[in-house]
């Protein structure tokens, strides 16, 4: 049951629900059939929502003075269920747009249906949608135990969970309906981006209000990289997305940069997102879970730190890699390509910090299939932090640039390591937090697991090989000194590789339902008695208290 709020915080939720309803109330009226409308009705119907949902308990009894004594982790249970909801939304998309690359047929004639539609759909919501939901759920249960304090309030933390899915659901019905800035990651809105940025502030400042309240003297290592991907993301998000609006009733807007500082603005925020979204955030995850479910310490917390200074530096400088023989200058592609073989270093510091950190637990990464998610998880990310550094050398990146081989490279990072580390973090999180011994079902995990590895490496040697083929079949001159092959010939030889693209996202699809049906089962079986509140011991066995250490 969701903790009740005090009459403070339902006033000022009352509060912000009127605003957003007056809001999405105009941009109903003035946008009308369009994309500015339909979001309009969507932020309506989000404030009449939201509003009942306070309105139904605004006159309950005050919470107990005993919930400060433990965590507020309602919030990170509704945000692990609503990334499960994400990963099946956004792997279901993406696998339809792989199956649309085998039978073009399969857009069904409809706008909305198109490749070019649903692939940010697919990008946004399994990064955003289920990688974000996670990140922040994640942090806010690791947040809480490494500091050992409760939440400031129980306000904030909905705000910031509801406020960021609502801006996820804006993006992809925007994207359905063929309106982003046109960029490389497909920004959304002009007013969706400001509605993140005023969510985004508000987690930061959440996380330092907790940082600020803590019990323990020492900030854990997992806090410096969730702190370093909140704040990161909220620079990479605010300068990408400087632009000025035509109409304040429309969604078009002009980006306030051009030709090649656009791009390079791009590349920036786009390797920057990779560096501390899908990176420095997961990370954090990592550096918690992994001990936490190993039962083992950390091997080097020197190594650790050392990892995360130089990740959080070197970065920065990366993402002109992107940009080689282009019109950007060759003294920045130089740069770029520095920088990025220079990464190679703390990346595979945290791999190995990481791997290191189960001598002595290897037999229970063979019995465990949650601790074997991590494992495959930090393999997987020594290995694409390698190819990353290699695919920015500006010779290799002549034959990769444009292919298949960088879209295997990217989820050989997606698949491989950031879901399994997500997965591995969320297995472990629901006997947690639902108090309950164990999953549902070992061996549900289990096949999630085969079925998960089983699909990214059938989807990453795919894209290998495809990608590879393509770039020496655009290379290849005959004796006249012109292409030996057409570019339809390429498409005919990716044919075969598309079909197990699209065989192994649905591997990854079918042990992501899997993995939900395990999760929703296991909250619904009764705890045990042991953990049943009793006259002496109100708050349950294993309930979040206060602890250190934990």
């Amino acid at each position: 049951m969701v903790e009740q709020l005090t009459t403070n915080e339902r006033e000022s939720a009352l509060a912000i629900l009127i605003v957003m309803f007056i809001v999405g109330a105009v941009m109903t009226v003035t946008g009308r059939a369009d994309a500015f409308g339909v979001h309009g009705a969507i932020v309506l119907l989000a404030a009449l929502a939201g509003i009942f949902w306070i309105g139904s308990g605004y006159y309950a009894p005050e919470p107990s003075p005993e919930r400060l004594s433990q965590y507020y982790d309602d919030p990170t249970k509704a945000g692990l269920l609503i990334a499960m909801g994400w990963a099946v939304v956004g792997m279901f998309v993406g696998d339809w747009v792989a199956w649309q690359l085998v039978n073009p047929n399969l857009a069904f004639d409809a706008g909305w249906s198109s490749f070019g539609r649903l692939r940010p759909v697919h990008t946004s919501g399994v990064i955003f949608g289920f990688g974000g939901n996670a990140l922040i759920a994640t942090s806010f249960y690791v947040m809480q135990r490494t500091c050992r304090a409760r939440l400031p309030d129980q306000l904030t933390p909905w705000f910031v969970l509801l406020g960021y899915n609502l801006f996820c659901v804006i993006a992809a019905t925007g994207y359905l309906m063929g309106v982003t800035q046109s960029k490389e990651y497909a920004e959304p809105e002009w007013y969706a981006d400001i509605w993140l940025v005023i969510v985004w502030v508000v987690y930061f400042v959440l996380y330092m209000r907790t940082l600020a309240r803590r019990k323990e003297p020492h900030i854990y290592v997992a806090n410096w990289y969730y702190l370093a991907f909140i704040l990161v993301v909220a620079m990479l998000h605010i300068v990408n997305n400087l632009a000025v609006p035509v109409s304040w009733t429309g969604v078009k807007s002009y980006s306030l940069f051009s030709g090649v500082q656009d791009a390079m603005t791009e590349w920036w925020y786009g390797h920057n997102a990779v560096a501390f979204f899908l990176t420095s955030g997961f990370l954090g995850m990592m550096y918690y879970y992994m001990p936490k479910r190993a039962e083992r310490p950390i091997y080097s917390y020197r190594m650790s730190i050392i990892s995360f200074w130089g990740i959080t530096f070197f970065y920065m400088w990366a993402g002109s890699h992107h940009l080689h023989y282009t019109a950007l200058p060759q003294w920045v592609q130089s740069l770029g390509v520095t920088f990025s073989v220079m990464l190679l270093v703390p990346s595979w510091v945290s791999a190995g910090n990481a791997l290191m950190t189960l001598n002595g637990a290897w037999h229970k990464v063979r019995d465990d299939a949650v601790l074997r998610f991590m494992m495959v998880a930090a393999v997987f990310y020594g290995l694409t932090t390698f190819e990353g550094s290699f695919m920015a050398i500006r010779p290799v990146n002549s034959l990769s640039h444009y292919t298949d081989w960088t879209v295997g490279h990217v989820h050989a990072g997606a698949l491989g390591w950031v879901a399994m580390i997500t997965f591995g973090a969320i297995y472990a999180s629901v006997p947690w937090l639902w108090k309950r011994e164990a999953m549902y079902s070992a061996r549900l995990v289990e096949a999630h697991f085969w079925l998960a590895l089983g699909g990214t490496i059938t989807y990453v040697f795919a894209m290998w090989n495809s990608g590879i083929i393509q770039g020496l079949m655009w290379r290849t001159y005959n004796e006249n000194g012109t292409l030996a092959y057409s570019f339809t010939d390429s498409l005919v030889a990716m044919h075969p590789y598309y079909i197990a693209r699209a065989i192994g996202g649905l591997m990854f699809l079918i042990g992501a339902i899997i993995g939900c049906y395990n999760i929703w089962m296991t909250i619904r079986t009764a705890p045990d008695a042991a953990s049943e509140p009793t006259a002496d011991h109100p708050i349950p066995a294993g309930a979040p208290a206060l602890q250190p250490g934990e």
